[in-house]
């Protein structure tokens, strides 16, 4: 475990695990929570030979509770910070929901030779947002609720969406994990309100369309098809479309969060990728 600094000061934490001599895979984790949300996958891939990295982005987990800073473009400034002091070189950088939105905008700009490939799980790209030019997205009044949410009481919120719609707990004959539910709440209560609150812009209004179209690396674009925060039809369909070198893989009735309620199919599925 370690620590960034960027250039405006922020202190970027960060896990590392594995040989250094090893394949890198960074992996950026979803709103409002940190690093911890890979610990399945992390260990799974370090089995595998990988070196492993996660960071808790700028405002969430153990990063500074910095109050700015929160949009796309800094978050990807924030992981070149992080990748250059590694060295990272040949990297593989797997991104889930607003963490699928800062891959897709780091990998766009990405000095030449960092990157090799690309994942994205439930993923916010293109645009989650309804607009004239997005008629499939979801109203304001959704991710102004968001907002209403963590401003008023973020504790009760953070219990509800993990035991309702990020799992599909909320789905007749789920199998309930409290452990998960738990987990998600301790997460998200680790960081800074002021960071959740304003993310909620960051991974909603930003529109992806042009890093889409500049991604050379092959992607792999994983979705359940029951995914109720990023809804299935206006995100994945469309990404891989945007992509020059993009695979999409449809994973039928999985939640957002299936990476921890199906890590026995989503790992190998997305190991398979980045070997092939």
């Amino acid at each position: 475990m370690g620590t960034v600094t960027t250039d405006d000061g922020t202190t970027i934490f960060y896990k590392d695990w594995g040989p250094r001599d090893g394949e890198p895979i960074v992996f950026h984790h979803g709103w409002p929570l940190s690093a911890d949300d890979w610990d399945n996958q992390m260990l799974f891939f370090l089995a595998q030979g990988y070196r492993v990295i996660a960071h808790d982005r700028r405002g969430h987990g153990r990063s500074t509770q910095t109050a700015t800073g929160h949009d796309m473009d800094t978050y990807a400034a924030d992981v070149t910070a992080l990748t250059d002091a590694l060295d990272l070189r040949g990297a593989v950088h797997i991104g889930h929901s607003t963490g699928g939105g800062e891959v897709t905008r780091y990998v766009a700009r990405a000095k030449a030779g960092r990157v090799s490939k690309a994942v994205l799980v439930g993923a916010v790209p293109p645009l989650m947002l309804k607009t004239e030019a997005n008629p499939g997205g979801l109203p304001k009044e959704v991710f102004d609720g968001f907002r209403e949410a963590v401003a008023s009481n973020r504790a009760q919120s953070f219990i509800d969406i993990p035991s309702g719609p990020f799992y599909g707990f909320n789905r007749p004959g789920a199998q309930v994990s409290q452990g998960l539910i738990d987990n998600w709440w301790r997460q998200g209560m680790m960081g800074a309100a002021i960071a959740h609150y304003l993310c909620v812009a960051a991974f909603s209004e930003t529109d992806f369309t042009e890093d889409l179209r500049q991604i050379d690396v092959p992607v792999l674009v994983a979705h359940g098809t029951d995914d109720q925060v990023v809804p299935y039809d206006d995100s994945a369909p469309l990404t891989v479309k945007l992509l020059k070198n993009g695979t999409l893989k449809s994973y039928e009735g999985y939640p957002h969060g299936m990476l921890s309620t199906h890590p026995e199919v989503l790992n190998p599925d997305i190991l398979a990728f980045i070997r092939s």
